[in-house]
C-alpha cells in the first residue's frame, strides 16, 4: 500500500495510527515542520466500500482509493515522514514517553499519539444488507444522497430517531418509504409528520434485501416486495482499534472519543482526530481536523522543548 520502506528508527516524535484523511493531513503538516513522524495502517478504511468521496472541494466524486494515493504521494518530500503498512497492536506509556507495539513486533516510541483509526459500522439485523452495502445500501446521504435524487428510495429503522431521518432524506427524493420491520416505535404525532411530508410508512417484518450486483428489491415475510433503488439506516458504529479505550480516552455516548480544541483527548498526549472523534464524520471534516490536531501537537512540543532549554540554563 505505502510507496516507501526506509530503515526504521526506533523512536519519533509522533505516532499517527490511521492513514485516512485526518492521518495523511496530519502527517503532512507534522513534516512540514520537520518533525519525525511514523504513520502506521491497517489497510481497512471505512470507507472502502464507498464509490467517491463526496463534499471535499477539488476531490468531489474521487473514488477514495484514489484521495489516499494523492495523500501519500504529496508525502514523498517529507524525509522524516515514515509509513508502514502495519497494524499497531498496543500502546502504552505516558506524554513524552509512548511505546507502540506493531503487529509484526516491533516496537516503537514516540512522544505524542495521534488516533486516527476511524470507526467500524455495525449492520442492522437484516438479510442482504451487509452484503449490498455501497451496492444500494447505505448510511449517509450527504454523501449518496445527490446520486439517487428522485429515485425510489427506503429508510430502514425504528423508534423516534428514525423519523427525523426519514424527513431528512426527502430532500433527495419525493419516493419514500419508512420500513420499520415490525412495530414503529413512534406514536401518531410522528405518523402525521410523516404522512405531511409524502413518506409512506410500512410495518411488515422484512425477510431480506434482494440483488445481485445492487439492491433491487424489498422481500417482505408475507411475500410480498417492494421495489427500491436504495435503503439508507442510522447507522450505529464502534470504535475501529481498541487503543482508544486501551488508553483510557472517554466516549461519547455514540462511541466516539470525547475531544476538546484541537483534537485533545482526556489523556494527556494522546490526540484524537477524523471519525474516531466526536465530530462531522466527513473525509473533509477529518482532514481538517487532522490538520488542527498536528499544529496543537506542534505547539504542545515547541513549549516542551523551550521548557528542557530552560532548565538546561
Amino acid at each position: 500500500m505505502f510507496s516507501r520502506a526506509p530503515s526504521m528508527p526506533d523512536s519519533y516524535d509522533v505516532l499517527i495510527v490511521g492513514a485516512g484523511p485526518a492521518g495523511l493531513n496530519a502527517a503532512l503538516v507534522l513534516g512540514r515542520c520537520r518533525r519525525t513522524v511514523l504513520v502506521c495502517d491497517s489497510g481497512e478504511p471505512r470507507n472502502q466500500a464507498s464509490a467517491r468521496v463526496s463534499g471535499f472541494l477539488s476531490r468531489d466524486g474521487c473514488r477514495p482509493a484514489d484521495l489516499r494515493e494523492v495523500g501519500l504521494r504529496q508525502l514523498d518530500p517529507y524525509e522524516s515522514v515514515q509509513l508502514r503498512d502495519v497494524a499497531v497492536e498496543d500502546v502504552a506509556g505516558q506524554d513524552g514517553c509512548f511505546e507502540a507495539v506493531l503487529q509484526d513486533g516491533m516496537r516503537v516510541r514516540a512522544k505524542k499519539i495521534l488516533l486516527a483509526t476511524g470507526l467500524q459500522d455495525t449492520f442492522p439485523d437484516l438479510d442482504g444488507a451487509e452484503r449490498l452495502f455501497g451496492k444500494g445500501v447505505w448510511t449517509c446521504p450527504y454523501c449518496d444522497g445527490w446520486e439517487l435524487r428522485e429515485q425510489p428510495l427506503a429508510v430502514y429503522g425504528s423508534g423516534e430517531g428514525i423519523v427525523g431521518f426519514a424527513l431528512e432524506l426527502r430532500l433527495w427524493t419525493s419516493d419514500l418509504v419508512l420500513l420499520t420491520d415490525g412495530p414503529p416505535g413512534f406514536g401518531e404525532a410522528d405518523r402525521m409528520l410523516l404522512d405531511r411530508a409524502g413518506v409512506r410508512v410500512r410495518e411488515e417484518p422484512i425477510e431480506k434485501l434482494e440483488g445481485d450486483e445492487r439492491l433491487e428489491r424489498v422481500r417482505f415475510r408475507t411475500g410480498d416486495t417492494l421495489e427500491r433503488t436504495a435503503l439508507f439506516f442510522l447507522a450505529q458504529a464502534h470504535q475501529r482499534s481498541g487503543l482508544v479505550e486501551k488508553l483510557g480516552c472517554e466516549l461519547t455516548r455514540r462511541g466516539t472519543a470525547e475531544t476538546s480544541s484541537y483534537e485533545r483527548s482526556n489523556v494527556p498526549g494522546v490526540y484524537v482526530a477524523g471519525d474516531a472523534s466526536r465530530r462531522v464524520q466527513f473525509a473533509i471534516v477529518a482532514a481538517a481536523e487532522g490538520a488542527m490536531a498536528a499544529f496543537a501537537i506542534n505547539t504542545e512540543l515547541l513549549h516542551e522543548e523551550r521548557a528542557a532549554l530552560a532548565r538546561a540554563g
